[in-house]
């Protein structure tokens, strides 16, 4: 996918409004908890400061009420750890939009900073109107769009900005397209899915889309549940979608006919209780105790799983394979990441994952790092998967179409 990129030998003295997502987690005495999200996007930022370039930064924070004051949704906290992660002083503007902002905006020297107040204070904002954009572009000469994660919401900093300065992909979404788009759109081959999660209704849309991509899905988690119940398969006290049959079965016509194999657990782990440490016996997957619940794959279908990953050269993961939070419950989850870390170290595979609960049990397993990509968008990432246009990028092309 060719999105407009910048210049970077013409960004001297130029003001670039920058769509950012720093909404990251917060402490009990208000800094920021976790970082990672700010030092990737400032990774991005600092050769264009270098450059000369003039940053004004637009990010949401958290879920306030549109027109209330922005309270504990300020971004002023966000200061420190964004200053320490670019190298250098960022100055903070209460305002958005007005005469104000328009002032500091064109007030900052070259190789400067200045964060916005919390783009979601406004109405504006989610409901995407044109008159806000408007008084929002009024601050940059040049726009950059570096919120991938945002990309999926048609709000007016990551649509309608797009159409009223010359516009641009940041490196953060150039970098995060390019691996999605490694792992989904032309993929090494055989390619593999991993999907995993609560609900079989809430990916219908992702399956579909994948079982035309990849080679291989292996099914996790509560939604392999119900594609064992729709085999017949008892499930005592387990986690399943009872109305979710018919789904089922399209799902697998749709595999079938496009070549795609799905794979689920030959045998679970099935436990007496919700709990860490809970009593647990391992069984056959159409074999749950009535008074049980399946709370993992099992050993053989681990095995099996990772002969999947071993057999292919792509690896795209969203989802856990069962309840990673509470151990033993996460071994499957666990090792399978392993398994698809060392193919990558190995330069055997792509390994691409996303998604909150993906992010966090890889991080669990601790091999996050050793990823080929771990996307931190959570619907965006989604929405990817099921082959939807986003917003965000559409708005982009557009811009490149028209320029």
């Amino acid at each position: 996918m060719d999105l407009p990129q910048i210049d970077i030998s013409s960004v001297k003295g130029r003001r670039i409004l920058v769509r950012a997502d720093l909404n990251v987690p917060m402490n009990e005495e208000g800094t920021v908890s976790d970082d990672t999200r700010i030092r990737r996007f400032a990774d991005g930022m600092k050769p264009l400061l270098a450059a000369g370039a003039r940053l004004v930064i637009l990010t949401h924070f958290g879920r306030p009420e549109p027109g209330a004051p922005a309270g504990e949704h300020s971004v002023e906290p966000l200061i420190p750890s964004l200053a320490a992660a670019l190298g250098r002083p960022v100055r903070f503007c209460p305002e958005l939009i007005g005469a104000e902002a328009e002032a500091r905006s064109r007030g900052l020297s070259d190789g400067t900073v200045m964060l916005c107040e919390n783009l979601r204070l406004h109405a504006g904002e989610t409901a995407n109107y044109l008159a806000f954009a408007a008084q929002m572009a009024k601050l940059g000469d040049i726009y950059m769009n570096d919120a991938f994660s945002c990309a999926h919401r048609a709000h007016a900093s990551t649509e309608a900005l797009a159409h009223l300065l010359p516009a641009v992909a940041g490196p953060l979404m150039i970098e995060e397209i390019e691996a999605l788009s490694a792992a989904l759109e032309c993929p090494k081959r055989p390619a593999v899915a991993v999907v995993g999660g609560a609900k079989v209704s809430s990916k219908i849309a992702v399956l579909k889309n994948l079982v035309q991509k990849v080679d291989h899905i292996i099914i996790g988690g509560g939604m392999a549940n119900t594609f064992l119940f729709a085999d017949g398969a008892p499930m005592g006290r387990s986690l399943h979608e009872a109305d979710q049959i018919d789904t089922v079965r399209e799902i697998h016509a749709l595999a079938k006919k496009a070549g795609c194999t799905l794979h689920l657990p030959e045998d679970v782990v099935a436990a007496y209780d919700f709990a860490a440490g809970a009593a647990h016996d391992i069984t056959p997957a159409d074999a749950c105790p009535e008074n049980a619940m399946i709370l993992d794959a099992g050993p053989r279908a681990l095995k099996r799983f990772q002969s999947v990953l071993t057999s292919c050269k792509t690896i795209l993961w969203n989802g856990p394979l069962g309840a990673f939070e509470l151990s033993p419950f996460d071994l499957a989850t666990r090792h399978l990441a392993q398994t698809a870390a060392d193919l990558t170290r190995q330069d055997l595979a792509v390994s691409v994952a996303g998604g909150g609960d993906t992010v966090a049990a890889l991080n669990m397993a601790g091999v996050s790092g050793d990823f080929t990509y771990v996307s931190s968008a959570g619907g965006a990432f989604l929405e990817w998967l099921e082959g939807k246009t986003l917003p965000g990028i559409a708005a982009l092309q557009g811009a490149a179409e028209a320029a």
